[in-house]
């Protein structure tokens, strides 16, 4: 590898630790003192850099927030694009979903307890439950153009992968719902599971 491509592959590994030090400061200080009482500057303070770096990288403190949750969104569809050709579209997304669960490597929201806290705050505080469903509708429209490839459609004039994704991405959101309102931070992937299930009718009779 060439002087240049070292140089610039050191440039975004320090992007990357600068923009993941934000978000990791901006989560745990959302957490510990609530949305209202934190500002950009205490961000930037906390992962210590200076203000213009944290505008560098987010347009707000709600931003810096949630991008680890839309990078679990970025997640759950490079799951989805890697399902073998021979799933359903609807079975591809609830097994790129239950891959996302069970990754070890970056793992889901049952294993980070700071999310689980997160996403309770995020119910009572418009400005992030605003910018987390921004988030989601994101995520969910590259999902739509994942299935609309692996079905070879076009999903312009077709709406079969929007309806698909609408169904996947709604047991989710159900799920993760139910979740938050619980007190076992690991019973996510059992009523994700569950959420499926009902979506797909089977769901065990009580």
């Amino acid at each position: 590898m060439d002087d240049e491509g070292t140089a610039g592959d050191r440039r975004a590994r320090k992007a990357r630790r600068t923009r993941e030090a934000l978000a990791e400061a901006a989560c745990t200080l959302v957490c510990d003192r609530g949305l209202k009482a934190v500002t950009v500057e205490d961000i930037a303070d906390r992962a210590d850099v200076a203000r213009r770096t944290f505008s560098r990288y987010f347009s707000s403190k709600e931003d810096a927030v949630l991008d680890s949750v839309r990078a679990d969104g970025d997640r759950i569809n490079a799951a989805l694009r890697a399902r073998p050709a021979d799933e359903t579209p609807l079975v591809a997304y609830r097994n790129a979903v239950d891959d996302w669960l069970t990754d070890d490597t970056h793992p889901a929201w049952h294993r980070r307890p700071r999310i689980f806290e997160l996403m309770r705050i995020a119910g009572g505080e418009p400005t992030l439950y605003a910018a987390f469903q921004h988030i989601r509708v994101e995520a969910q429209e590259d999902s739509i153009r994942i299935l609309a490839a692996r079905m070879g459609v076009d999903d312009e004039h077709d709406l079969r992968p929007a309806v698909l994704v609408g169904a996947g991405a709604g047991a989710l959101v159900a799920a993760q719902s139910v979740w938050v309102r619980g007190s076992r931070q690991d019973a996510l992937p059992g009523i994700v599971h569950a959420a499926f299930a009902a979506l797909t009718g089977e769901l065990p009779q009580a």
